[in-house]
């Protein structure tokens, strides 16, 4: 290569080439120059490279000239040259000696350098513990954080195992998490306990990466010291929730069952104290009566054990293979009539449908409670309730997700387009006693009953709801390969109201009670029509017939609360007077107590002297 023939790649290399004199001036360079600098060939040559070297390295690479006027080689050698606009970039040098000249090759290394000095400042700024190591047990690099973190200075991490400074307990995990990356070349992630300065642990979670060499890795570590007090203090206050959810619920129960008992103990006190009476009359023919309506109320009381039972999922199931649409279709006269005419009801059963063995009564309860509560939902302006029952086929995801085996299965949907409900009703939907629904309009234990039945039949029930988009409840069953059952119809109950005279209307579901309270007004000279729930007691109200005071439960079945009958009636016969008789609290009962002028409240169990007393204070007022 000569100045006026030069090579090819003399032209076309990427790299800085030059020739420089012995007194440090280019005499020659390449077009790279220009495309790297901005420097013409002529605004070079003749310059010596103190004229471009950055102030801080022209010492340095004096020395480096001085290298090659003894005849060595200058190799990698660095510093900056300043560009035409000023800026200065990062050179790498390979010099050599070559007769009175020196061949220089000088590469652009800027990117690098910046890189490096990012790391650089990342190793010195990063609050994660950073080391290279290598499989013999030796840490080679550490960085600031190490001792930030364990106390430890950088000599006395480098001058020892890092198995020394792990938790006994957790060294052999540790290093056998290495070797194995050793082995197969692929990143690793663990958590171990290191020795701090102060002679405690801290919990440190690692990220471990092998080099290429195979002989070091790169490890990041974070003291997780904070993340575990916080954990902990989760734990603590998830513990905490949960014993506060757990003595609330324990509350709703105990005021459930205190208020449904009450029911019975009046029931049986009541039909006593009749008993006793009539036998101190010596009228002994009606004294089996009063023990029928007793025991009744026992039976009641039974009921309400199995109701809970059923919520535990220690209920005495009797399971038999049942075809669910048959069953369906057989109690569907019920439940449009349940709904009523504002609902429309709608059954699709799946061709082919699979039989499942639960017990064919509970699942009819079930049934029922989802349906009462779906047309709860709808008030007042209806809408389409639909059951649907179809196979399902649960693959290991989607049983996972219901905490159920994989398998077949039939679901058994109870669905309306009714108002919905909110995530923070969604999540108590089962809880026992929790309801939405007016005070004393349901007792809450209708949903917890139907999911302590399916979780005890080897099923789950899913809920899905938005408020506004309605609510749909399913029911899983396994499947089951037998003959099935034919499903029977519930006779419909008698509707039992007496009309004539001076009159009391009463109005209860707790049929013991309801009977022997109107006697008991019956022997006070009064006459008395009885109704089992509000929608019955509300025909009577619009009737013709004289009704001088309602007496009325405040928890009534079928749509309508004792408050809502009474505020209802008001509406149809200003000013009548009412009598609230419930197993609540009283303040509890109607509203903390707000009664409009008229109404009053008897709370049970109650006896027939306070029963009398009240109402003959009322109806003298």
């Amino acid at each position: 290569m000569t100045r006026n023939n030069p090579s090819r790649t003399w032209v076309v290399s990427p790299d800085l080439l030059s020739v420089v004199t012995a007194d440090g001036r280019f005499e020659d360079i390449n077009p790279a120059w220009l495309d790297t600098f901005g420097w013409t060939e002529q605004e070079v040559k003749g310059s010596r490279y103190s004229d471009f070297v950055h102030p801080e390295d022209l010492a340095a690479t004096d020395a480096a000239l001085h290298a090659l006027r003894r005849g060595e080689p200058v190799l990698r050698f660095e510093n900056r040259y300043r560009g035409k606009d000023g800026s200065y970039r990062w050179l790498s040098w390979v010099a050599v000696p070559e007769g009175s000249t020196y061949l220089c090759s000088a590469r652009d290394i800027t990117h690098e350098k910046l890189a490096s000095e990012e790391r650089d400042r990342l190793w010195a700024l990063s609050e994660d513990m950073l080391a290279r190591a290598d499989y013999e047990g030796k840490m080679s690099a550490v960085n600031p954080a190490w001792t930030a973190v364990l106390g430890f200075s950088q000599r006395e991490l480098l001058s020892r195992p890092y198995a020394d400074f792990m938790h006994p307990d957790d060294t052999g995990v540790t290093l056998g998490a290495l070797a194995s990356m050793g082995q197969t070349g692929r990143p690793t992630r663990f958590e171990n306990r290191i020795l701090s300065a102060d002679g405690n642990y801290k919990p440190i979670g690692w990220t471990v990466s092998p080099e290429p060499d195979g002989r070091n890795f790169i490890a990041v570590g974070r003291d997780l010291s904070d993340y575990k007090a916080r954990e902990r203090e989760l734990i603590q206050a998830q513990e905490a929730l949960r014993q506060a959810q757990k003595m609330e619920a324990v509350g709703q129960l105990t005021g459930g069952i205190a208020h449904d008992f009450n029911n019975l103990l009046n029931a049986i006190s009541i039909n006593l104290e009749m008993l006793s009476r009539r036998m101190a009359l010596g009228q002994f023919d009606a004294t089996e009566k009063y023990v029928n309506m007793a025991l009744g109320a026992v039976r009641r009381g039974a009921t309400l054990t199995q109701r809970l039972l059923a919520f535990s999922r220690r209920q005495t199931l009797d399971p038999q293979p049942v075809d669910v649409y048959q069953l369906v279709t057989g109690i569907e006269d019920m439940i449009r009539h349940t709904a009523g005419p504002e609902v429309n009801v709608e059954v699709q059963g799946e061709p082919g449908l699979w039989s499942i063995n639960v017990d064919p009564s509970q699942l009819e309860n079930s049934l029922l409670n989802l349906c009462i509560n779906a047309r709860d939902a709808m008030l007042p302006h209806g809408g389409l309730l639909r059951i649907t029952a179809d196979n399902q086929v649960l693959d290991a995801g989607n049983a996972r997700a219901l905490d159920l085996p994989a398998g077949d299965y039939v679901s058994v949907s109870v669905i309306d387009t009714g108002a919905g409900m909110p995530p923070d009703v969604m999540a108590r939907a089962f809880d026992p006693f929790f309801t939405t629904k007016p005070l004393g309009q349901g007792t809450g234990l209708g949903l917890s009953m139907v999911y302590g039945f399916v979780r005890q039949s080897g099923g789950h029930v899913q809920a899905q709801s938005q408020p506004g988009n309605g609510t749909t409840m399913c029911m899983y069953f396994p499947r089951h390969d037998g003959m099935v059952r034919e499903a029977e119809t519930p006779a419909a109950s008698e509707l039992n109201v007496s009309t004539d005279g001076d009159v009391i209307l009463l109005i209860d579901d707790e049929e013991t009670l309801r009977v022997v309270v109107a006697e008991v007004l019956g022997l006070g000279g009064y006459q008395v029509l009885q109704a089992p729930d509000g929608p019955s007691g509300m025909e009577i109200l619009r009737s013709g017939a004289r009704v001088d005071l309602l007496i009325t439960d405040v928890g009534l079945p079928n749509g309508m609360n004792g408050r809502q009958v009474a505020d209802a009636a008001r509406v149809v016969r200003p000013g009548l007077k009412v009598l609230f008789i419930t197993g609540y609290a009283e303040n509890a009962a109607v509203g903390n107590g707000l009664l409009d002028p008229g109404m009053h409240v008897l709370t049970k169990p109650f006896d027939m002297a306070a029963l009398s007393t009240r109402v003959e204070e009322l109806l003298e007022r």
